[in-house]
């Protein structure tokens, strides 16, 4: 299967297309439940891989390998992936891009930030000087073969941004990613700089930018709509409840029956779905 013309079609049609932020296989084993595509999102992968925040830590081949399991497991989602700088060189975002490929992604998100990096919704961000950026990014274009390539610059002050956005549009990157938008008005503005060029937005719960629904945004002209990490903060929320949950009980676990809570039989059907879809047949595991 050709992932990144896959995504690309996606892309082009004429609705916002959302890719769900997973941080682990578990995450991604729901989220295939409800959406067809994935993003890979640096933040909940620093999370969970490394339990540490989203400002540099990960190393590139954990991420490749991440992929790979979940592209065994998800041989027909879209896959777009967060790859932060390109890991700081421009020959090893290559490599990286290039691996990436191999191993079934659709995409990756590559950055104008500096070291030290910050969360693309967080404060004291610092950027490449725009030559320098560019010249790592038409590199990493001319190393994919047919891999979609979001261009995405971390600016902050207005000018730049538009500068920079203005600057993105005119290369070959599939797509332009201003994060950290703090208005409708901001992305009204950005698209009519980036002109036909696909235009991605970027959603974090606390973030800077609005919430809005995919109808909202496909009215502004969005194209893709990643939500970075509904899935992470989710499970932060109900593993927090279910542990305050057991110790308010004695240590006593919650009957399943009674409460249609997940339990062995459910999660086990649940993971069951990650070998079938190499099959034409059902695998099923007794419980």
């Amino acid at each position: 299967m050709r992932y990144g013309n896959a995504l690309r079609e996606a892309v082009e049609s004429p609705r916002t297309t959302p890719l769900i932020g997973i941080y682990d296989m578990y995450s991604a084993s729901i989220a295939a439940q409800h959406y067809n595509g994935f993003f890979v999102s640096g933040f909940g992968f620093a999370a969970s891989h490394y339990g540490l925040p989203d400002i540099g830590f990960i190393a590139w081949p954990d991420m490749v390998a991440f992929v790979e399991r979940l592209r065994l497991a998800f041989p027909r989602h879209h896959m777009l992936v967060d790859i932060d700088d390109g890991y700081v060189d421009p020959e090893v975002a290559c490599h990286v891009v290039q691996r990436l490929e191999r191993a079934g992604a659709s995409g990756v998100i590559l950055e104008d930030q500096k070291r030290p990096r910050r969360c693309g919704h967080a404060d004291g961000k610092l950027i490449l000087p725009l030559e320098e950026y560019l010249a790592k990014l038409d590199l990493v274009l001319s190393s994919r073969e047919e891999m979609l390539v979001v261009a995405r610059t971390d600016a902050t002050e207005e000018s730049e941004i538009v500068r920079r956005a203005a600057a993105l549009a005119e290369t070959d990157a599939d797509v332009v990613l201003v994060d950290g938008v703090r208005s409708v008005e901001w992305i009204r503005k950005i698209r009519s700089v980036v002109g036909d060029k696909p235009l991605l937005f970027n959603q974090i719960a606390g973030g800077k930018s609005p919430r809005l629904s995919l109808s909202e945004l496909s009215d502004l002209g969005v194209n893709l709509a990643i939500y970075s990490t509904p899935c992470l903060f989710a499970a932060h929320g109900a593993i927090d409840g279910a542990l305050s949950d057991l110790k308010m009980a004695d240590g006593r676990l919650p009957d399943t029956r009674e409460t249609g809570a997940i339990g062995v039989k459910g999660s086990t059907e649940l993971l069951e779905k990650n070998i079938s879809r190499h099959h034409d047949s059902r695998v099923s595991v007794s419980v």
